[in-house]
């Protein structure tokens, strides 16, 4: 009787043991554990499969709003044709997320731990209902992203397709772009047809006014960049002015072509909206607009470390520029090609490794900051042992105090009130010499620089 009792808790003992062993050998433990460690993987490549999905449908938004967008700035929002690709674009996005996402996200379990068992059960030709439902939908999809690629191909396609204009209702103040003609016998002499000399009544208003000049760039004696900040201190308008011996400045400036009533926006300047346009002025109107005429903050500033050769230049990629865009017209970019960063093209071709790649290339009211550290504006300006930080700069150069109430009506021969107005604009503001070397050019920019930092 007693052996049975013993062999009787013997079995048993040995069937509840046994009870926690896998049919590998295993106990439950073990097997839990070996889950648990087989479930990290396949974790990490969940999330990383929704972290893909989700820059996917990133850049499928980003796409659908930048084509939407194009279409609004040059159809409107009035259109049939913008109204037609929203409605597809959008419908298009939602067929697609409703496909592909909406199921995912009614899940009960998505972050379930699955066991070695429930994969093979899922995945198993037992249950081909799971396989012939994810094919559909994945089909579904492919068809989907085919359908929203060729659209998207299609607008794309349509935007390059774009093409500038010469001819257009334009507003008066861009309708004409400056030319010029060299003279046969003395190079140096250059004739500007369509300098703008405006009297400017208000902002809107004006006197046209289309000159012919004629100047000699071998009187070149220095470059002045003037910022009109317009839009708070990131973003600025910014003219060159090529000084002359004996004759007053003259302005060139790059901006937008404007149409009749059209008004300028950034976010358009993105979208093929405006064609580029340089124009060759008068300080007094150029600047005067934009001081006082529209209220504009304006500041000039006198680039230092120059040879004459390389102010020469620059000139005359401005000349290149106005055969380029008389020739063919160009769109303007508010990223690409504004006022500012053609500036630095140019002057990078003519200065070089002089002028380093910078981000404030891009952000145009930090171009003074960006010349000041690159030692393009002097540290020390009067060369008296005073240092001249960027704040200082800034109150010294600040146009507007300087020409508030200037008569801007002709009175007098064009050129002398002209003169008047740009020698008005540099009170107090040390105008510094050519270099006579490129050693010396660059041996004072680098001691400037390091003076500035």
């Amino acid at each position: 009787m007693s052996m049975s009792l013993r062999s009787f808790f013997s079995r048993l003992l040995s069937s509840h043991s046994n009870g926690h062993r896998s049919d590998n050998g295993l106990s439950s433990d073990d097997v839990e554990r070996q889950e648990t460690y087989s479930s990290h993987p396949r974790q990490q490549r969940q999330w990383r499969r929704y972290i893909v999905q989700f820059f996917i449908a990133l850049v499928l938004l980003l796409s659908a709003i930048w084509l939407v967008m194009a279409l609004w700035y040059h159809f409107g929002l009035s259109s049939p044709i913008t109204w037609l690709a929203v409605i597809t674009i959008v419908g298009l996005l939602s067929a697609m997320f409703a496909v592909h996402y909406l199921p995912q996200l009614f899940e009960k379990k998505p972050f379930k731990h699955k066991t070695v068992n429930d994969t093979v059960s899922q995945a198993s030709p037992a249950n081909p209902s799971n396989s012939r439902t994810s094919n559909k939908k994945s089909t579904r999809f492919r068809w989907l992203t085919g359908l929203y690629a060729a659209v998207w191909v299609a607008g794309l396609g349509w935007f390059f397709s774009i093409e500038p204009k010469q001819e257009r209702d334009w507003m008066a103040e861009v309708d004409r772009q400056v030319s010029y003609e060299r003279d046969a016998t003395n190079p140096d002499l250059i004739t500007l047809t369509h300098v703008r000399n405006f009297d400017w009544h208000t902002d809107k208003d004006a006197t046209e006014r289309w000159e012919t000049r004629t100047v000699d760039l071998s009187k070149l004696s220095g470059v002045d960049v003037t910022n009109s900040y317009w839009m708070g201190p990131l973003i600025a308008h910014t003219l060159v002015s090529f000084r002359f011996e004996n004759d007053r400045p003259l302005a060139f400036s790059f901006e937008i072509r404007k149409e009749e009533h059209e008004s300028f926006s950034a976010l358009a300047g993105f979208f093929r909206r405006y064609e580029l346009s340089l124009i060759a002025a008068e300080e007094r109107d150029i600047i005067y607009t934009r001081s006082n005429a529209r209220g504009e903050q304006v500041y000039l500033f006198p680039i230092s470390h120059l040879q004459q050769h390389e102010v020469r230049a620059l000139f005359d990629s401005y000349l290149t520029a106005a055969d380029e865009l008389n020739a063919k017209p160009a769109w303007y970019n508010t990223l690409l090609s504004n006022c500012t960063n053609i500036i630095f093209y140019m002057a990078r071709i003519v200065s070089g490794e002089r002028l380093p790649w910078d981000y404030r290339i891009w952000v145009s009211g930090w171009l003074p900051n960006y010349l000041y550290d690159v030692g393009m504006l002097d540290a020390n300006p009067n060369k008296d042992g005073q240092r001249w930080s960027m704040d200082t700069w800034y109150e010294r150069t600040h146009i507007n105090p300087k020409v508030r109430g200037f008569n801007h009506q002709l009175s007098t021969e064009s050129g002398t009130h002209s003169r008047d107005f740009s020698q008005q604009i540099r009170r107090d503001i040390p105008i510094p010499p050519l270099a006579d070397s490129q050693a010396l050019a660059e041996a004072e920019a680098k001691s400037a620089a390091q003076a500035a930092n």
